[in-house]
């Protein structure tokens, strides 16, 4: 058992006293370093050897004085000779060293003197040897009270996890699998966790291993199972007649190593590697961000991209400090050192419970716990500050009341449901140490009589309550499964149908919806208040007025702070871009909200307080964007394009369309240019079979297009569609006819995500639209300004569905929606056309070049960037004097604007209820 830090000091003063004299004699030595250990509470002789042989890279056979592989290197010289030199020669023997064997830590002395090297961080101390009580904390490595900052980006925590990969890897292939497989990582990750963080002696697994198993592995299996068995055993229970190494094990309990299954068998080589993990420094990670890496172990495809797969601490912050932690900060700053004050937070910390109903590996619970663990430490430190400094001894166990029982946990796959129950107890460890170290004394929480409550199964077909009793909860957080519509699988479907009970249009939603709707129903009658992590869809387009409308309406949620969109990452290679938003609700009316809004994705927030959040997390009143029969402002109609439903035997391609006319050059006349959406915006070229003015005469004069007339009349009496069959009858026109008789501006139904503006363009009444295309005939060149200008843009973004991730652009729910402007001068519209002028000049300064390389956001031309910078500036005047200086504030100006036209019409206008596109729409490639 580890040693508190005052029993440490004690005997360091102690050590320096007996040792003040001059140290000749090799034997003298060795009890020098025998007893300069035992300060620490380390055995030497299990950790560290003496006259190690190494061969340098001269080739010359050398001796180190004092040899702890993977830790420490002691090199040590008479009294008053030069420590530089002690320090070359050490550094000498590194060729010679195995790569798992070679140190962090260079230890050089006169036996007066010490220096330190920290080889991680490049630094050195040096003091005397009456001054090692005041340097303790540079010997952390050997006490255990080893105080960390853990970022994310550590590749302390990559390096693991792929020691992980390799143990699961080497296991695997010997044919042991599946569950026990799991548990035995996890078990052995706890091994290697407590010995380097004074759970254990210092390197107990690694003696226990090098020193009690055979060097060939065949007893291995065995011991471990006996190892792991003594764990779970309190110690009246233990027999009696148990090795030493074994009796002095700690009691875990905990329920980790209660089954039973058989072990696998080891060789040479896999016992050698299990041993090259107890040399790795398990104390450096986080296990905040380790979980998800440990997970990941399991996956080779994850495992070629460790670190793209856990959620970043920064970004799980940004959940929970919205959700309660800045209140409680705010709390303890008023407290002060009030300590009725300070005892009434502390019991508020005691009270909480929290649940991640999708937690993974734990990143949630863990980072949770821990935060109110540190306020909680901060308060026992201002509680008992003179007790410290007088030197008394603070009973922790007394006061240390916030407990990893207060998680709950509700995961779908078993291993990281068992990897998160480790991940809090190794958290809980960590924080135990700490408060150690802030209080002198030592505190471990052993036999582990709580855990978190971590339920395997699936969280949407789970009762909640049966997890986490909701009259004792208090927050609900998580970063539920990220999977659109398109993507989810039919049980998934169901599974939010179910959830949804009844909700119309359930399948325009993404999967994630179903977890707010279950919390919003979990929380019914409660002050339980929810934080989550989405991608943006879900307050963006069709989804808004069906999911944020039942929430609001029918369970009576209120926005209390958001994050609008940003990029969710971390600083792993191969990280994917996806880009969310936070949103924390209840049912309580907040006095005021907090509104983070990001100048870009990859930006820092910018925090307001608002007196409103509506479902765009905008500052606006509760209004929902629905599908519109008309539009709301005095602009052209916006139509669909032409529908053909024919099979493909009316659409040609180049080839197809060269062949006909060599065969009948007479088709001619009847042949049009065809665009639909990709056409349009990749510059590629179709064809169609347009006949409206065709008579029977001519067509029968046609043998080849008569076939094709033929085969559409056929592929439409075979639909299933009463609809289609009943166009068999006019087998020479599409199905849907809408074409303008003058030009008109062509919007893309579906258009990248990755586009600031959405390619539009002026065509010609000859060329004829797809149902791919949206149309507005008559169009003015203002009209095509306001349309691609960023202002629209911004409204688009926010307003319409979504084919995967791509823009779905609709005339109900985008343009007819739309607050244009209301009242502009001639000289602003005659300002707009002249800029949309400019943009189709700058267009056209490319001829060679498609929309979709013209609009690509890394290759668009300075000259059109310019143009529609400038047309941006002539619409923005139409709308009022002041700039807009951030999409957000274009948007609360919109959604304002949209509420003064609506408020009047809401009763009388035509709207109508949201509902799943029945048209097929292919996504944008």
């Amino acid at each position: 058992m580890a040693l508190s830090l005052s029993e440490i000091k004690d005997r360091a003063i102690r050590f320096a006293q007996e040792w003040q004299g001059e140290t000749r004699e090799h034997a003298e030595a060795k009890a020098f370093w025998g007893d300069f250990f035992n300060v620490f509470g380390v055995n030497r002789r299990r950790v560290a050897t003496f006259e190690e042989p190494v061969k340098k890279l001269s080739g010359q056979q050398g001796f180190i004085d004092l040899l702890w592989k993977g830790t420490l290197l002691v090199e040590h010289k008479s009294r008053g000779k030069d420590l530089d030199k002690a320090v070359q020669q050490a550094k000498d023997y590194f060729p010679g060293l195995k790569d798992h064997e070679l140190p962090k830590y260079i230890l050089v002395s006169d036996f007066a003197r010490f220096r330190l090297y920290d080889l991680d961080e490049g630094t050195s101390v040096d003091f005397a040897l009456e001054e090692l009580h005041q340097h303790l904390h540079l010997f952390s490595f050997l006490t255990g009270y080893q105080k960390r900052q853990y970022q994310a980006e550590d590749p302390a925590n990559i390096k693991a996890a792929e020691l992980m990969g390799e143990l699961h890897d080497a296991l695997l292939q010997g044919g042991y699998h599946g569950h026990k497989l799991e548990v035995l990582l996890v078990r052995i990750l706890f091994c290697l966790f407590a010995e380097d963080t004074a759970i254990f002696e210092k390197d107990a697994f690694r003696a226990f291993l090098e020193e009690h198993t055979r060097e060939d592995g065949s007893d291995v299996g065995t011991q471990l199972a006996q190892w792991f068995s003594v764990l779970d055993q309190a110690p009246q229970d233990r027999q009696r007649q148990l090795p030493a190494h074994l009796q002095q094990l700690p009691y875990v309990n905990g329920s980790l190593f209660t089954e039973f299954f058989p072990f696998p068998a080891f060789d040479k080589a896999l016992r050698e590697q299990l041993i090259r993990c107890t040399y790795f420094d398990w104390s450096r990670i986080s296990p905040a961000i380790f979980g998800s890496l440990f997970q990941s172990v399991t996956d080779p495809v994850k495992r070629r991209n460790l670190g793209a797969h856990y959620t970043s601490e920064a970004n799980i912050l940004k959940v929970i400090q919205g959700l309660f932690l800045d209140e409680l900060r705010q709390e303890l700053a008023a407290a002060g050192q009030n300590r009725t004050k300070l005892d009434q937070l502390h019991r508020r910390l005691e009270k909480i419970r929290f649940l991640d109903p999708s937690c993974g590996c734990g990143n949630f619970l863990v980072v949770t716990y821990r935060e109110l663990r540190v306020l909680e430490q901060e308060i026992l430190e201002r509680q008992f500050a003179a007790q410290v400094a007088t030197g008394q001894t603070v009973d922790l166990t007394l006061y240390a009341r916030v407990q990893v029982d207060q998680a709950y946990g509700i995961e779908v796959e078993e291993f990281p449901a068992r990897i998160a129950e480790v991940a809090m107890w190794l958290m809980d460890h960590q924080l135990n140490l700490r408060l150690s170290e802030a209080f002198g004394n030592l505190y471990l929480r052993l036999p582990l009589t709580r855990t978190a409550k971590i339920v395997h199964g699936n969280a949407l077909t789970t009762d909640w309550e049966a997890v986490a009793p909701k009259d004792q909860l208090s927050y609900i957080l998580g970063n539920p499964p990220f999977i659109g519509q398109a993507w989810q699988t039919a049980q998934q479907k169901a599974e939010v149908a179910a959830v949804a009970k009844g909700l119309k249009a359930v399948g325009a939603l993404d999967y994630v919806s179903a977890w707010l709707l279950k919390a919003a129903q979990y929380i019914q009658d409660t002050t339980v208040k929810v934080a989550f992590v989405s991608t943006n869809s879900i307050t963006q387009g069709e989804q808004v007025s069906i999911l944020w409308g039942e929430l609001m309406q029918k369970y009576g949620v209120k926005i209390h702070f958001a994050h609008r969109t940003f990029k969710w990452s971390n600083e792993a290679r191969g990280n994917a871009n996806v880009f969310c938003i936070i949103v924390g609700f209840g049912l309580e009316t907040p006095t005021q909200c907090a509104l983070y809004d990001y100048p870009t994705p990859k930006a820092e927030p910018l925090k307001r307080l608002v007196p409103h959040i509506n479902a765009y997390l905008v500052d606006a009143p509760d209004i929902f964007v629905a599908n519109r029969t008309k539009p709301l402002s005095k602009v052209p109609q916006m139509v669909w394009g032409n529908k053909p439903s024919d099979g493909g035997f009316l659409i040609l391609s180049t080839e197809e369309k060269n062949e006909l006319l060599t065969k009948e050059p007479s088709a001619a006349p009847w042949i049009r240019k065809y665009v639909g959406g990709e056409e349009l915006i990749r510059g590629t070229e179709r064809w169609c079979l347009w006949l409206v003015d065709a008579s029977p005469s001519e067509i029968q004069r046609l043998p080849l297009v008569k076939a094709r007339v033929e085969a559409v009349r056929k592929t439409r009496l075979g639909s299933i569609a009463p609809s289609t069959q009943k166009r068999a009858a006019t087998p020479t026109l599409f199905v849907q006819v809408a074409q303008p008789d003058s030009d008109y501006l062509a919007i893309p139904e579906v258009s990248s995500e990755r586009r600031i503006y959405i390619p539009i363009g002026f065509l010609p009444k000859e060329v004829i639209a797809s149902n791919t295309v949206q149309m507005v005939p008559d169009a003015t060149p203002y009209l095509f300004g306001l349309l691609t200008s960023t202002m629209h843009m911004t409204w688009m973004r926010h307003t319409c569905g979504r084919l995967k991730s791509d823009f779905r652009y609709s005339s109900s729910l985008v343009y007819n929606n739309f607050p244009f402007p209301s009242s502009p001068t001639p000289k602003q519209v005659a300002a707009v056309e002249a800029a949309a002028q400019q943009v189709l000049a700058a267009r056209a300064q490319f001829p060679m070049e498609s929309l979709a390389t013209l609009y690509d956001p890394l290759t668009m031309p300075p000259a059109l960037v310019k143009a529609h910078q400038q047309l941006d500036k002539a619409v923005d005047l139409c709308y009022r004097a002041a700039a807009f200086p951030t999409e957000l504030s274009r948007l609360e100006y919109l959604f304002a604007e949209y509420r003064r036209l609506t408020e009047p019409v809401l009763d009388a206008g035509k709207l109508t209820k949201p509902k799943r596109a029945t048209k097929k729409v292919a996504a944008e490639e």
